[in-house]
């Protein structure tokens, strides 16, 4: 087969045309500081109030904090990280019944993919997704090498949902939307992305993932030790700083929208490495395909009016990639008009 990426990597030995941004979405040379201000929450340190406040706030200010002491057993964890990285490390003939260039294929093994706005661009990285639920149906599609990964990544799925839906509920208590908010329709697909990066040949050339706020609702990543994730703030890219153990939490733009602004949802991208590979495991939450996504009604009032229609959440999903602007021009289409009356 030899499509996978990090099956040709360590025989590339200058960036291949098709894998080098623009100049524009480059990374470049220059060093980007780590952002030592990120909020970082440890979950068993503070009680429920506190921790409700802390998660808000960082969703205010950021957008992205990281999460320790979050409740998930950190050999589940660790053994999540070791058999992902297992599939990624096996002979490409045992990866090859994954593969697929079918983006609806519901478990599937890809290579590059391209950059949002410019598809002659790659993107530095391979990647394997796939749904988790209903669960018992999803677990039948996944890999079955290595022999352990199903029961793994099942045990994994479960408790990222458990974990999303205590995150969530505490940011409905801080915003003030009441109990179970975000309850199956606006968080009801989970899904698994392992995004694997091999050494780049030019990391200033490439990028493993471009520029982008979240389409979703929001994301728990897990990172290995390896420095890959930069979010843009105050105008300029910091450093996400890994973290053993800890999720690295981004909300998405539906978050923002149904806080009618009151979240952030910060663009971030995904940098590669000259020596080292890096493996993340992303684990989205999303609104159902139908569910109406608008401002909750509980935060509009005269002096707060809505700031975004309501809509489905498929029609959002298929604008934000028909139009390839994926920051906060992704709203611009969801935003209500203003109706000036001339008398």
């Amino acid at each position: 087969m030899n499509k996978l990426l990090s099956s040709r990597s360590s025989s590339i030995r200058s960036m291949p045309e098709n894998y080098i941004f623009p100049v524009d979405s480059r990374p470049g040379e220059e060093t980007i500081p780590f952002c030592d201000a990120l909020p970082v929450i440890n979950l068993l340190s503070c009680d429920r109030d506190n921790a409700v406040q802390q998660v808000l706030e960082a969703c205010q200010e950021f957008g992205i904090f990281q999460l320790i002491n979050h409740g998930v057993d950190e050999d589940l964890v660790s053994d999540t990280m070791r058999v992902v990285k297992e599939f990624f490390n096996m002979p490409e003939k045992d990866k090859e019944e994954y593969y697929s260039e079918d983006p609806n294929k519901k478990c599937r093994l890809f290579t590059g993919g391209y950059d949002y706005k410019n598809e002659n661009t790659h993107l530095w990285r391979d990647t394997l997704r796939h749904p988790c639920i209903p669960l018992d149906e999803c677990v039948p599609l996944w890999p079955g090498n290595p022999t352990r990964y199903r029961d793994v990544v099942r045990k994994y799925a479960l408790e990222m949902g458990k974990l999303s839906s205590k995150i969530l509920e505490l940011l409905s208590e801080g915003l003030g939307l009441g109990s179970g908010y975000f309850g199956e329709d606006l968080a009801g697909v989970q899904n698994f992305s392992a995004h694997h990066y091999p050494p780049c040949p030019d990391p200033s050339l490439a990028l493993g993932f471009p520029t982008h706020c979240d389409v979703n609702l929001i994301s728990f990543i897990l990172q290995d030790e390896t420095y890959g994730l930069q979010v843009f703030r105050n105008e300029k890219w910091m450093g996400v700083r890994p973290i053993p153990n800890a999720f690295l939490v981004i909300v998405g733009l539906q978050a923002k929208i149904i806080s009618n602004g009151k979240l952030a949802s910060p663009p971030h991208r995904a940098i590669t490495n000259s020596s080292q590979q890096r493996t993340s495991i992303i684990s989205p939450i999303f609104p159902k395909p139908d569910s109406i996504i608008e401002p909750a009604k509980a935060l509009i009032n005269d002096s707060n009016q809505p700031i975004y229609r309501a809509f489905e959440y498929n029609e959002f999903f298929r604008t934000y990639y028909e139009k390839k602007d994926f920051s906060e021009g992704a709203l611009e289409d969801f935003k209500v008009k203003s109706v000036h009356l001339t008398l």
